[in-house]
């Protein structure tokens, strides 16, 4: 198909909690029972870095067993008769594992490693291999999970921007839209452009957004129909 409508897919946790990819934080406010401020802000790491190590070692190594799921398969399959154009906030990997082509990663990816340093450019894929406190850049300075923490700059944010205003369909899969920037994009999308909201517990958005209160496998089977109906 020539010139491929645009789809932009904006997913959250519950994109890959099929996956066995726990969910950004339990009931009780704690991540893997750890405090957000401990494992997941520039403060915590300064404070105990082998803790930080650890948790996100745990979550690369988590990642590695993990497997896209039905939703995942589905998005990819989607470029047949789409541009589709990715914007997650997830950090696992797997909608590039599924074979989505264009990804753009809001808050980092867990195979990456960066610098403390935030004037140094280096940035080194690691895979699934661990981290260790001892760890240094080819400048001297130690390594960081490229992870985007609280309290930082969401550096792809503007681009994400741009893409949404492009859209000419636009999704929403498995977020709470609590977690900002992120859940803001969605007000980029073009007034004539479709928006879909997938998710079992849907937050309350407004009556023009299309609503499927079901989980990503299954939400991604509605959203394809509907979406190739309208072609």
């Amino acid at each position: 198909m020539l010139n491929k409508p645009l789809l932009v897919v904006l997913t959250g946790a519950g994109m890959s909690a099929e996956s066995g990819i726990k969910t950004f934080r339990d009931a009780n406010g704690l991540w893997e029972n750890h405090r957000i401020d401990e494992v997941s802000t520039p403060e915590g790491f300064s404070k105990n870095p082998d803790l930080v190590h650890q948790f996100y070692n745990t979550r690369r190594a988590q990642a590695y067993h993990c497997s896209p799921n039905n939703g995942h398969l589905i998005l990819a399959a989607l470029e047949q008769h789409f541009q589709v154009v990715i914007i997650t906030q997830n950090v696992d990997g797997l909608h590039e594992k599924a074979g989505s082509a264009h990804v753009i990663h809001l808050h980092g990816e867990l195979s990456k490693a960066c610098c403390i340093n935030s004037s140094c450019s280096y940035v080194e894929d690691i895979g699934f291999a661990p981290l260790a406190t001892s760890d240094t850049c080819p400048s001297g300075h130690a390594k960081r999970p490229y992870i985007v923490w609280f309290g930082e700059s969401v550096p792809m944010i503007e681009e994400a921007e741009n893409w949404v205003r492009k859209a000419d369909f636009l999704a929403i899969i498995g977020t709470s839209l609590q977690v900002y920037p992120a859940a803001g994009l969605w007000r980029y999308a073009p007034q004539q452009c479709p928006i879909f909201y997938i998710d079992p517990k849907p937050a309350h958005v407004a009556s023009t957004i299309h609503v499927i209160p079901e989980t990503a496998g299954v939400g991604t089977i509605m959203l394809r129909e509907k979406l190739l109906s309208l072609l």
